[in-house]
């Protein structure tokens, strides 16, 4: 009987259980809720405290003259061109039997480079040998008739016009004579003409013409490139210079023994001395530039004549030798536009501080400031559109200062 009491017990409905479970289900919708309320804050408060992340850069105060930037007032584009140059050909025309040399070598003055076929020219220097022979023989002949053309007027057998008759003959052959000795200069001019000789020391830059090939005397100034009947094109290397076109609103710039540096495009990690050595006294109407020759005082064995390259005009010292003034350089990066001025952001304490500066010449990616910054700031790179005077900044990690 008990053992059932128990049973009935054990299938009996709890109804105060519900209720504890009722008072509970309010508070677990309630929790994902305020989780995410706590997560939200979270990100809201360390994003101000972090504000935008940014990337820094250095002002560097850059003394006058030196070559991190801020002395080049001008840049100017052109070619490497060699001062002293020359397309040689022959001064007859001729078929080319010899060529001495290849592209790349280096004659002396003077030097034989090339050939022609001589035939001809040797046999006309015999012909005029033997002309003057003969002119010899005939005025030998006319001077012992002429001898005895005397010896007969004296002795009253002729008259004295046969005397003057035996003078003009020996006249006549002497002047023969004469004439066969310049022809024989002239057929040894000729056979010199064959041989082609290096007028100036130099490298030899291009070969126009190979054995077998006809060639002829060429008028001056063609282009080194389709000049018919060239042998060869020679440089002095020595000389190389820059010609470069100038606007002619910058020409006002540049005076006598102005300091450049020039860079070629084939090489622009490499940099060269130079000065300028002329401005040319006219201008071209149909690019309104003037073209400017610039000598290139530190030369190495990779420059080559036609070269593309850019000239950057430098500020002239001073009188007394004395440096120009030191000048604040900044990243080109670093330079925003805002309405239309040129402005920095500086980075203060965590904030980013709006600075106008007033930029001056560009150079190896790096701007010179001509007001507006003492050359200490850390300022941000790249700065974007978005980002205001006063608003917070955080560095990054991989920031550094970009000299």
């Amino acid at each position: 009987m008990s053992d059932l009491k128990t049973e009935l017990a054990s299938l009996r409905i709890d109804r105060d259980r519900p209720r504890a479970r009722s008072r509970r289900w309010p508070l677990l919708l309630l929790l994902p809720a305020l989780v995410l309320l706590a997560v939200l804050y979270t990100m809201r408060a360390g994003g101000s405290r972090g504000g935008l992340e940014v990337e820094t850069v250095q002002a560097v105060l850059v003394p006058g003259g030196a070559s991190a930037g801020g002395a080049a007032i001008l840049t100017a584009s052109g070619y490497v061109v060699a001062r002293r140059k020359a397309v040689v050909s022959a001064k007859i025309q001729g078929r080319l039997a010899d060529l001495r040399v290849e592209e790349g070598d280096r004659v002396r003055e003077g030097e034989l480079i090339a050939r022609l076929e001589s035939n001809d020219y040797e046999a006309q220097v015999q012909r005029a040998h033997a002309l003057l022979q003969r002119a010899e023989a005939e005025l030998a002949e006319n001077e012992r008739l002429l001898r005895q053309a005397n010896d007969l007027a004296r002795q009253q057998i002729v008259s004295r016009d046969q005397v003057d008759v035996a003078e003009s003959r020996v006249r006549i052959a002497q002047a023969a004579m004469a004439q066969a000795r310049a022809e024989i200069s002239y057929a040894q001019a000729q056979l010199q003409n064959t041989r082609i000789l290096a007028p100036f020391t130099g490298t030899v830059v291009k070969k126009m013409a190979e054995v077998g090939e006809s060639v002829a005397p060429i008028p001056p100034g063609v282009n080194l490139s389709t000049s018919s009947g060239a042998i060869v094109a020679l440089a002095d290397l020595d000389t190389l210079e820059v010609e470069a076109d100038v606007s002619e609103s910058n020409v006002a710039k540049l005076g006598p023994e102005q300091p450049a540096e020039v860079v070629v495009e084939a090489f622009p990690d490499r940099r060269y001395r130079a000065v300028l050595r002329q401005i040319i006294p006219t201008a071209d109407r149909t690019k309104a530039t003037v073209q400017v020759k610039v000598t290139i005082l530190e030369r190495d064995a990779q420059l080559r004549p036609e070269m593309s390259a850019k000239v950057q005009f430098e500020e002239p010292k001073t009188a007394e030798g004395a440096p120009s003034a030191p000048v604040v350089t900044v990243p080109s990066d670093a330079v925003a536009r805002r309405d239309g001025k040129a402005v920095v952001f500086e980075v203060v304490d965590g904030r980013a501080r709006l600075r106008g500066v007033v930029p001056g010449a560009e150079r190896q990616g790096r701007v010179a400031v001509k007001n507006g910054l003492l050359g200490t700031e850390t300022l941000v790179a790249r700065p974007p559109e978005s980002l205001k005077d006063g608003d917070a900044v955080r560095i990054s990690g991989a920031s550094g200062a970009k000299l």
